[in-house]
């Protein structure tokens, strides 16, 4: 299925691939592809490996894939944001995202994170989760720029979520 890359004021999230998915989790960028020091790291590797299980096992997943993070004006790959599944019985998905270590504290995961709550709303989503260690204030206020709530928080990892009608 192909899926349109989505343009925000400052980055491209682009839709992987199958076949990107793969020579990203081989580390290996095709001639001219710039991607960040740092990428892709343990975050992305992980997001990519389940992605590509994902497409091996139940096809391909539509919008609700990985995609990476990349500047606008430079193509420079700066991390990645992608679903951990499909909605699922309540019409709710989980999302993940990291952003190289040299090009954090600038916006950009805030900025992709809206626009992928704008995909999953626009795919069917009616609610959009997301998870943070509780000593990772920094992405607290990712998902809260991005116009999440803390839902919760217990012995386990601090919860956002944002309701996208439905």
């Amino acid at each position: 299925m192909k899926i349109a890359p989505v343009a925000t004021e400052r980055l491209v999230l682009h839709p992987l691939t199958v076949a990107e998915g793969e020579r990203i989790a081989a580390r290996e960028p095709l001639p001219g592809e710039r991607w960040g020091e740092g990428y892709p790291g343990v975050g992305d590797l992980g997001s990519v490996g389940a992605f590509l299980r994902r497409c091996a096992e139940d096809g391909d997943p539509g919008a609700f894939r990985t995609y990476q993070i990349r500047l606008a004006a430079s193509g420079l790959v700066v991390g990645g944001i992608g679903f951990h599944g499909p909605p699922g019985a309540d019409g709710g998905v989980t999302v993940g995202y990291g952003i190289v270590p040299g090009e954090r504290g600038r916006g950009y995961a805030s900025e992709a994170l809206a626009a992928v709550i704008g995909i999953a709303r626009a795919a069917g989503a009616t609610v959009l989760r997301g998870d943070a260690d509780p000593a990772n204030v920094a992405s607290h206020r990712v998902m809260e720029r991005a116009g999440m709530r803390r839902a919760g928080d217990g012995d386990g990892p601090v919860r956002f979520l944002v309701e996208l009608g439905g």
